[in-house]
């Protein structure tokens, strides 16, 4: 009788160590953001070489952007990005377009003949994607100046839709 009472406790203990081990790392991958909430924080270098943060805003909005050349629908948004961009930014809003590339020499051409009008970065191993719990693209973020994601997108839009460009300049 007592060594069955050893026998389950062990087993328990087992057990209880096993789902431990599988949780831990599990809840602290799967994240996901959403309005209201602050935002995590990167860190990223450009294609220019700029190292940024989420944080290195200084006092601007930001539109954080994932992506990838492959990707249609993420190809196709390019040009309301690169307008949303041109037209906010001397008011403070940041367009960061994250890129999960992994073939570099395809990105940078891509890059080149898309003529993006804001800075860009690839990021093959999806670290800040899965930081903001981003497991489709595109996907974007609009963070106000103080952290806080105050829209989230998923899937491509029209980033120069009288509702966007209002909610962007609120923010700025």
């Amino acid at each position: 009788m007592r060594e069955n009472r050893l026998l389950v406790a062990v087993v328990v203990g087992l057990f209880a160590a096993f789902v431990t081990a599988l949780w831990t790392p599990l809840h602290d991958v799967i994240v996901i953001v959403n309005v209201g909430d602050g935002a995590p924080d990167f860190s990223v270098t450009t294609d220019s070489g700029a190292r940024v943060t989420v944080r290195d805003f200084g006092g601007k909005a930001l539109l954080l952007n994932f992506w990838a050349t492959w990707c249609r629908p993420c190809v196709e948004e390019i040009p309301s990005l690169n307008a949303l961009a041109q037209s906010l930014a001397p008011q403070g809003l940041v367009v960061l377009g994250v890129s999960s590339d992994t073939d570099a020499m395809s990105y940078t051409r891509f890059v080149r003949q898309a003529e993006l009008r804001f800075p860009t970065a690839r990021e093959p191993d999806r670290a800040i994607q899965l930081r903001y719990g981003t497991i489709q693209i595109p996907e974007s973020y609009l963070i106000d100046r103080s952290g806080k994601v105050r829209a989230k997108f998923i899937s491509n839009q029209n980033w120069t839709s009288p509702e966007i460009v209002s909610l962007a300049r609120s923010l700025l």
